[in-house]
């Protein structure tokens, strides 16, 4: 008589045997350090570091948290190349701005990405280096880590960096005004580079230029109609023509409904708002796309 009817046609999980009599293994604390050194490496996954040390990813974890707790040291080296990828990331623009997160955001990255007392490389509490030089001007620079600032050449290229950064973040909204901006910071580079220019010289006039980056209403004149952001960005890009910029801002603001943007009815009364005013179906695609991306509308 069959009792069972087995199908040998369904796949069986993975079946590990151990052998030997089991003890729990002794871990020295240098050897700790170098497993979680490995688990919190940039990119690491924590389950695959345990299995390659043939433990489990709980154990580890554990280990993590008690290195952050400070019961053992990792690597020398590690706490070294974090510092050298911090002041990288600061000096190519790649940081993160923590103002963009509500506080309880902040509290779960500062107690899990990095939970222990870190070592302060530079005075820039929670403002990004285009906002510390907009407040403080070159005296910015004294905020730079040391392996910055003791550089000239460092200084430079940190601040070019998040200037660009900002201009290329900034585009889609003003394009024409950014443009020039570009321009002028390829033109003070070049400057720089050639030694045209001298060093202090060279910072009052990236300072002038991050000013206006920053605060496009200071860097150009504009008249007293064209008083917003959006007024601002429209005349910059109809070739400063004050009554169009100011016809076509109105008429948007009157067209617009809630929750416009990506609804294909919505979109389609403002580009037709847009296209009452301009005959060119090209300026008409820019300007949309300029009005889609201003936050007033």
């Amino acid at each position: 008589m069959v009792e069972d009817i087995v199908d040998t046609k369904r796949g069986r999980g993975r079946v590990e045997i151990r052998t030997g009599v089991g003890r729990k293994r002794r871990w020295p604390d240098e050897e700790k350090g170098r497993i979680v050194a490995e688990a919190v490496a940039l990119g690491a996954v924590v389950s695959e570091v345990a299995r390659r040390h043939d433990m489990s990813p709980q154990h580890l974890f554990g280990w993590i948290k008690a290195a952050k707790e400070g019961k053992f040291a990792l690597p020398a080296d590690v706490d070294h190349f974090e510092k050298v990828r911090n002041e990288v990331k600061l000096a190519s623009g790649d940081y993160i701005d923590l103002k963009m997160y509500e506080p309880a955001m902040r509290h779960l990255i500062d107690t899990y990405i990095r939970a222990e007392d870190s070592e302060l490389i530079s005075a820039f509490d929670d403002m990004s280096l285009i906002q510390l030089i907009v407040e403080r001007g070159a005296g910015a620079v004294d905020a730079l880590p040391k392996g910055i600032r003791e550089s000239k050449e460092a200084v430079a290229e940190t601040i070019e960096n998040n200037v660009r950064k900002l201009i290329i973040d900034e585009t889609p909204i003003n394009p024409k005004y950014y443009e020039t901006m570009s321009e002028l910071l390829d033109a003070l580079i070049e400057q720089r580079k050639r030694e045209a220019i001298g060093y202090e010289k060279y910072l009052a006039e990236i300072v002038a230029l991050t000013k206006k980056a920053k605060n496009p209403a200071t860097g150009a004149s504009y008249p007293t109609a064209i008083n917003t952001a959006a007024k601002r960005a429209l005349y910059d890009n109809l070739d400063k023509n004050e009554v169009l910029a100011t016809a076509i801002d109105a008429e948007v603001r009157k067209i617009k409904k809630d929750d416009w943007r990506g609804n294909k009815f919505k979109e389609r009364e403002v580009r037709n708002a847009i296209r009452a005013h301009l005959a060119d179906p090209a300026l008409v695609d820019l300007i949309f796309d300029l009005v889609r991306n201003q936050h007033e509308y």
